[in-house]
């Protein structure tokens, strides 16, 4: 970590014009209509559980989110470090929570070969399958997203508009989501993270606020983009202590900023609603306008 503090002092300073904010990232793509209820941007909250520590934080953060009238979406990895009881996915999905699959193994090997890759595609699919999950996102934001044709997945979340910190830091440059498809009938939403990942503001470049946070939700907020942020529990602190962690009170903080600042203006959504309405749009269908708390999906129809 002492390395990537040391590297990351210099990518920050390379990277001044185009992080946090790439200012082309915020031109909307062709045929975009907007999003439902005519609110001026939206709202997506993610969690990538990492190991154990982060899987005993689920309920805690869940519970935080809950109180503040948030919902957000749960990725697990399958054979991880961890086992992720049926319980535990009931439990998130009842109270409005989506659940999502992060990777299959998460040890950054999933992409190193097209053979390696199509060989864990079964696996994959099948925990797709048996949480109800549609989501995908892979580990250390690893992807190829030609590949990712093989899953049966709705959407995917391993790419984000500018990030210079990641292995793979070639951005997509725009905070809206957007379809990719094979040319055929296969299509999912890619849907990048926008907001920068706690893991990178507060472990690798240890800031001390959530300033950062604030200045590019707000200049989303302006060009009606779409605030995915990804927060995972593994890093958050409940009981004070922070090594290698950052206080809870820091995300709660963000929450209460979009709630007192956006709420009548931000659409809540889930990553699932959010692939649900762009496929609608480009099939020029009319989706039934729900903004919530993420807890209420919409559906579209012709």
């Amino acid at each position: 970590m002492a390395l990537r503090r040391s590297l990351a002092r210099f990518q920050r300073k390379d990277s001044a014009g185009r992080w946090p904010i790439s200012d082309s990232a915020g031109i909307p793509p062709r045929g975009w209509r907007g999003w439902p209820d005519g609110k001026r941007f939206a709202l997506v909250l993610t969690h990538d559980v990492e190991g154990n520590e982060g899987l005993a934080k689920c309920s805690a953060l869940m519970q935080l989110e809950k109180r503040l009238g948030f919902r957000s979406s749960f990725n697990f990895v399958p054979e991880g470090s961890y086992r992720v009881s049926r319980a535990l996915l009931n439990e998130f999905v009842e109270n409005g929570f989506e659940v999502g699959v992060h990777d299959l193994h998460h040890n950054g090997k999933l992409y190193r070969s097209k053979v390696r890759f199509d060989a864990a595609v079964p696996r994959i699919n099948e925990y797709l399958h048996e949480w109800n999950a549609v989501g995908f996102r892979s580990g250390f934001m690893h992807r190829n997203l030609e590949w990712l044709h093989a899953l049966d997945i709705e959407y995917d979340m391993s790419t984000f508009d500018t990030d210079p910190f990641e292995p793979q830091p070639d951005g997509v440059n725009t905070i809206f989501p957007f379809l990719i498809s094979n040319g055929s009938s296969k299509t999912y939403a890619e849907m990048p993270y926008t907001l920068p990942q706690d893991s990178t503001l507060f472990l690798l470049l240890k800031e001390k606020s959530i300033a950062i946070w604030k200045r590019k939700l707000d200049w989303i907020a302006e060009r009606g983009g779409m605030a995915l942020l990804n927060v995972h529990p593994d890093y958050i602190s409940f009981n004070g202590t922070c090594r290698n962690e950052f206080p809870a009170a820091m995300y709660e903080e963000f929450l209460a900023y979009v709630r007192n600042r956006y709420n009548d203006s931000v659409c809540y959504m889930l990553p699932r609603d959010v692939a649900a309405f762009v496929r609608a749009q480009s099939q020029a269908r009319v989706p039934l306008a729900k903004c919530g708390n993420g807890y209420d999906s919409f559906k579209a129809r012709a």
